[in-house]
Order: structure tokens, then sequence, then C-alpha cells
């Protein structure tokens, strides 16, 4: 379904408009926000946060053991640093995982919403993956050579079938791909600065990790590790939803590329408002700048993305994360028009050291991982199964938030959702940072965690797998809304 307004991709949905992608699909009652009750919630959140963690420790003690071993050998005592981000102290050890459920080391059965952070959005171990990660493997052998397979093509013709951008070349992860396609485009623009959104996310690319002050001004986002200058002297940002301070970015003559999600997504959902990115696309265009899209989570939206779904045209493309079912994949994509103008740079070493590629990107491994994803799992019939379940996970939240008062909403993207802690979503980065609560974010993940329902640790992301089920959405229905009720009603949940 192509469509050049927003609007016009919520018509052509086979589920109700106020579901799929609604900006914030109910404007909830609202309660009273004194310090007094202010005080009180805050309060309760800490009794109900320690209850939870003595509880969480007492039933996971192979958990605890394995973390306190691994934290002699291992930094922060996880694999990677992001793994330490799970509430409850400690994280869930991994025994097994299937489909969208997890078996832990401690014997839980969790059902999954995680999914990896959108790295398993295929599901774990799906068995096209399977059989074609064995074939590779133990029948044809070679998992890295430096030599290109017939995946390869094939991926890339499925690749251009689902996004329109012609040509192709691979990576291992989405942030390589984006770090690739902004040296490119600074390259064949002659510019050298990049533009992303506040609180915006394109992985580790040290260009996007900045925020826009009130005035304007390009600042490093709070947190941020070690950059190797100011953002000031590589980036410009301008906030989501807001054309007037793109073209303002822009009107500088010195911004290379646009880098974009076509909605937000790791600062919480936040969807376009009508005419948004067709208004990106003209300004990029105005000013000589080129326009990156980056679907790595809103492929979301459906089998093509938000791209294929509303007739997006980048001139550059990049997505990773799920593509390869949890094998390491990246690509980006562009037009022909780009491909001509990078040609034209003779002097630029694209086959070796000059900072595009990687020893192990576009390996045998990966591609045949990839071609087993996109022939065999996300599938038309698998997006639509995904993007109903999410919606009526999102209309059961919904009236969860009316039963009980709650001045919250959720939003939804394709078969993502996502609570959110404001009666009304927030329509850009800074207000979407703003909405955050660390407190109850807290509570609502180790007392879903504590009853087998994982969501992701980052925020408070749901995602649907072609294996998720209508009893696996209930299931988190029914532990969300005891949560609830122990924090908006607790005479009632006693």
């Amino acid at each position: 379904v192509h469509g050049g307004h927003f609007s016009q991709f919520l018509r052509n949905t086979p589920v109700p408009q106020k579901t799929l992608l609604g900006q914030c699909n109910r404007a909830l009652s609202t309660m009273s926000s004194s310090t007094s009750q202010n005080q009180n919630l805050a309060a309760r959140l800490d009794e109900l946060i320690a209850r939870e963690r003595v509880a969480f420790e007492a039933s996971h003690p192979k958990s605890k053991t394995a973390f306190e071993a691994a934290k002699t050998v291992l930094f922060g005592g996880v694999p990677m640093s992001w793994m330490g981000k799970w509430a409850g102290g400690f994280p869930l050890y991994l025994e097994s995982a299937s489909g969208c459920h997890i078996r832990t080391v401690d014997g839980d059965d969790l059902t999954d919403f995680a999914l990896g952070d959108t790295g398993a959005m295929a599901g774990h171990s799906p068995v096209a993956v399977q059989e074609a990660i064995k074939k590779r493997v133990c029948v044809d052998g070679g998992l890295t050579t430096m030599l290109p397979t017939e995946d390869a093509e094939i991926v890339g013709r499925e690749l251009t079938r689902r996004f329109g951008l012609p040509l192709w070349s691979y990576t291992l992860s989405a942030t390589d791909a984006n770090r690739a396609a902004l040296r490119l485009g600074r390259m064949v623009t002659g510019r050298s600065k990049v533009l992303c959104f506040s609180y915006c996310y394109h992985g580790t690319v040290d260009e996007t990790i900045a925020v826009m002050a009130p005035n304007g001004e390009t600042l490093p986002r709070p947190g941020n590790v070690g950059p190797q200058v100011h953002p000031a002297a590589t980036t410009r940002v301008a906030e989501f939803n807001d054309l007037a301070s793109v073209e303002r970015a822009l009107a500088h003559g010195d911004v290379a590329v646009l880098i974009t999600e076509p909605a937000l997504t790791n600062i919480g959902i936040v969807l376009p408002e009508p005419g948004f990115l067709e208004g990106l696309r003209e300004l990029c265009t105005r000013y000589g700048t080129l326009l990156l899209i980056d679907e790595t989570h809103t492929i979301s939206a459906g089998p093509g993305g938000m791209t294929g779904l509303l007739g997006l045209k980048p001139d550059l493309f990049v997505i990773g994360k799920s593509l390869a079912g949890g094998i390491a994949f990246g690509t980006f994509g562009m037009t022909h028009e780009i491909a001509q103008r990078i040609k034209a740079f003779r002097e630029a070493d694209l086959v070796d050291v000059g900072g595009i590629g990687g020893t192990l990107a576009g390996n045998a491994l990966s591609m045949a991982a990839a071609r087993a994803v996109l022939e065999n799992v996300f599938t038309d019939k698998a997006f639509e199964h995904m993007v109903q379940l999410a919606t009526e996970l999102t209309r059961s939240v919904e009236a969860i938030f009316a039963k009980y008062n709650v001045p919250w909403c959720i939003t939804q993207l394709g078969a993502r959702a996502e609570y959110r802690f404001v009666p009304v979503a927030p329509k850009n980065g800074t207000e979407a940072a703003a909405a955050a609560d660390g407190q109850i974010e807290e509570f609502l993940h180790i007392y879903l965690l504590q009853r087998g329902v994982v969501i992701t640790p980052f925020h408070n992301m749901l995602l649907m797998t072609a294996t998720t089920t209508a009893a696996d959405v209930q299931r988190h229905n029914e532990v969300f809304e005891a949560a609830i009720r122990e924090l908006f009603a607790p005479a009632a949940a006693q």
C-alpha cells in the first residue's frame, strides 16, 4: 500500500485508524497532580519496588549466582553493558528460547515482548533460519570467505521490492550501515555536517548522540560517552515534527545528510504528524541535502516498513538488527543517482581502508539467515497477524487506563506498541524524554518480569512476532492490569 499522505496509510490498513498508528489513541481522564498525591504515589512505588525486588531475588537464585560469578571477569557483570539495564538488580540468565517464549536457568517460562529489543523480531530461532544456518554450516560449509554468495543477490532483490532502493551494500549492524552511509553522503555532497533529531537513535553513531538546546544549539545528549569532539562540530539538531526547525538547520548550507527514523522509537514511539515526512523530502531536495531513512525499528509498520507503506523516497536507506533472525546483519541502500555520484570519486578507497566495509560484512552465514527471514518469516501474512495482535493489546491497555482513571496513553506502530506516562503522546523527542519516569518504569518492568512477561528494558515497548498468540497478549493484559490495580487502586488489589 503506497500513499503520499499519512491519512492514506491509515485508510488502507485492515485495522481501525485509531489503533494502527494513532498519535495517542485516547486522551484519558486526568488525575490530580497535587504535590501530596505525587508524594503518595512515589511512596507507594518505593514500597512496591522494594517488595518486588525481594521476591525477584528469592525466586531467581541461579541467575543471581551466575551474575555474581560473571562480575569477576565481565565488566559490569554482563557480556554487553546494556544487559545491566534489567530491573531487579541482576539479569535473568537464558537457558533456551523459541518463538516468543524464553526459559531461564531458574525455570521461568517468560512470554517475550522485548524480543531482544527488536533483534529477535523474527522470533527466537525460527525454523526457516535454523534450516538455513544448518545448510550453510553443516552442508555447504564456509561461514566467511571474503567471497560473495548467490544469497546476497537474492536478498538485495527482495530489499528492493520492499523498500524501493535499487542498490545495496551489507554490514554487520545498522550502526555500521549508518556510519557508512553518512561517510558517503559527506563525500558526494562536499558538506561536513549531519542533521538529526533531538533524542533520536541510530545506534552508536557519534554524530547522532546529540540534542537541541532551547536556543537551538547542538549539545551532547546526556550521558554521551567520550565523544571525539563536541557534537556541534559535526551535527545540527532539529525537533521531530517541526519542519521550521529543520529548515533553519538546512539553511546553513552545510548539511550533507538528514538522518531520521520515519517515527522516533527509542525514546518511546513518536509518530510523524501528517505532512511531516513529505516535508522532509521537499526540504532536503530544496537545500541539496540527502535524506537517509533508518527503518531498523520501524520495520514493525509492515513488510516494507514505513518507507514501503507510505511510499517514502529516501536517497539513502538503512536497516539491520532483525532481518537475519538474530545473526549479525545490516545493510544500506542507495539510489542510482547516489551510486553514480560515488563512482565519480575515483580516489575514494571503497575496497580497503577508506572507512567503508568490514572483514565479516556480507558473510555467507549472515546472507543465508537474511534470505530465510525475508522469504519465510517476514511475510505479508505474518505482519497482518502481528499488527492485529498489537492492536488488540493497544485496545486492552486503553480500556485498563480508562477503568482505573490512569492519565497515561499507549501508542502503536504496526506490530509495536508502547505505554507512555502522560495523557497525550509526545510530539517530539524532547517531550518524550520529559515524559519518562524511571520509578514507574522500574516498577512495571520488575512486576511484569516476576510474573512471566518481558518488555524491553530500555523503555516500555512491546513487540509482536509471527508466533505470538492471542493467549500471550491476554497474559500480558492480565498482569498489566494487576500492576495498575496495585498502583492506582491498592485497596481493590488486596
